[in-house]
């Protein structure tokens, strides 16, 4: 003998539960499709202090203030990483100390001495001499920007 069931009700999905009240927050439930078939090709996170090498002891990272230097491209509000127990190079950018004020500048070398040539034109290069308040206190590694 046979009997007849009532039709079983339908129930919205949790994703249409989540449509007609919009106030229940998606759960995942009830997804459908493939998976990307870009998931191999996806990174995990970037980690930033590992990509510009932070937790280095002689590494910091600085804020660019006041006047930029566009010819190196280097903005107002640019964090530089600078390297404090790097070897001076030749054509570098620095900061350096100049009588107290720490400056941005380019290294030159000439005849075994360190010059610091600064950033506007026309500037007369600086000798780096600690005697004399001029000092080298790091190299510029790399930079970070958070507006392009």
């Amino acid at each position: 003998m046979f009997s007849l069931r009532s039709p079983l009700p339908n129930r919205p999905s949790s994703e249409e539960a989540a449509l007609q009240d919009p106030d229940r927050p998606y759960d995942g439930g009830n997804t459908t499709g493939f998976v990307s078939p870009a998931q191999d090709s996806i990174e995990g996170p970037i980690d930033l202090s590992e990509v510009l090498d932070l937790r280095r002891p002689h590494r910091y990272p600085v804020r660019v203030l006041g006047e930029s230097w566009p010819e190196r491209g280097i903005f107002a509000g640019d964090v530089l990483v600078v390297d404090a127990a790097a070897a001076p190079r030749n054509g570098r950018v620095c900061v350096a100390l100049i009588l107290g004020d720490i400056v941005l500048a380019t290294l030159r070398e000439r005849r075994g001495q360190w010059f610091l040539l600064p950033k506007r034109e026309g500037g007369a290069p600086v000798l780096v001499d600690e005697d004399a308040g001029t000092e080298v206190w790091g190299i510029v590694r790399s930079l970070v920007r958070f507006q392009v």
